[in-house]
């Protein structure tokens, strides 16, 4: 079976299982921890996990059903890419991925029918770029949901971005599977590092990405509108993957989910302060 390979173990999270699984386990007990509920889908970022890794374990681990339920996730879907508003967008089409915790299975079956139903590029793991935006939450995944297939798809922040959510999750219905949906992102990229210096430099910089830049996209997250993410995520160069972001919103849309509940936020200048920062947001999307 073909498989696409680590390529930021070791340096952006832990290489091995055991240090993966005691990272995990510190993460799971800041803060709130996982929030309990049913949450459809939810919205992670994907920096090194010394940084942003326990909001992204968080979110993924509010996703389970719970001890003793009758449900099990079969399949994660699971969107990012860091693209431009004229890029393609992509899709794993088969094979495994690799994780410190053993392999993933891609559901084929799935991607195929999503490859069919619109114009996505087909990937193979040996073609498949080597992106943070989906790697970082690879074994968070396979942690968690160790019997669950995956499908990863790039898009870019466009109107089309709603369509291959909403149609990815129709295709999972007709097949029967019980999906969970994951949309990575990071916030603001603020400062000299970046070439995004709109509210100047300092203390001020910070409260201006904490509490208006970012902040203002949170709210079109929590709003569920697709549209308004899309053009923020452009406008204010406040989500790197709005694309990722609006298709995970229709997904999770798509699945009767009609409230959202911000778990976190933070940014790296919390952990390393410094002129260039970036901004985290954990959210999640319920039934009620």
């Amino acid at each position: 079976m073909e498989k696409k390979k680590m390529a930021f173990a070791g340096s952006w999270y832990p290489a091995s299982a055991d240090e993966c699984e005691s990272s995990i386990q510190g993460f799971l007990k800041e803060k709130q921890g996982p929030l309990e509920g049913v949450f459809m889908g939810g919205i992670v970022p994907h920096a090194g996990w010394y940084y942003s890794g326990s909001i992204a374990c968080r979110v993924i681990a509010s996703l389970d059903p719970g001890k003793g339920a009758d449900e099990k996730i079969d399949t994660v879907l699971l969107f990012g890419a860091h693209m431009h508003k004229q890029s393609e967008p992509f899709v794993l089409t088969h094979g495994a991925i690799e994780t410190p915790f053993g392999d993933i299975e891609v559901d084929r079956e799935l991607a195929d029918k999503i490859g069919a139903g619109i114009s996505i590029r087909k990937r193979t793991p040996l073609e498949f770029p080597d992106e943070n935006t989906f790697e970082l939450q690879y074994p968070f995944i396979k942690y968690f949901y160790p019997d669950a297939k995956i499908v990863v798809c790039g898009v870019a922040p466009s109107f089309f971005a709603s369509t291959i959510g909403s149609m990815a999750v129709e295709e999972a219905k007709k097949m029967s599977r019980n999906s969970r949906i994951i949309g990575s992102t990071d916030m603001t990229h603020y400062g000299p590092d970046f070439g995004f210096t709109r509210a100047g430099t300092g203390e001020k910089a910070v409260e201006w990405v904490k509490n208006k830049n970012d902040r203002d996209a949170i709210g079109t997250m929590m709003e569920m509108d697709e549209s308004a993410i899309i053009a923020e995520g452009l406008q204010n160069k406040n989500m790197c993957c709005a694309g990722a972001v609006a298709a995970s919103v229709a997904a999770c849309k798509k699945m009767g989910a009609v409230k959202a509940v911000e778990l976190d936020y933070a940014t790296s200048f919390d952990k390393s302060a410094s002129s260039s920062f970036v901004g985290y947001a954990g959210i999640l999307y319920s039934l009620s």
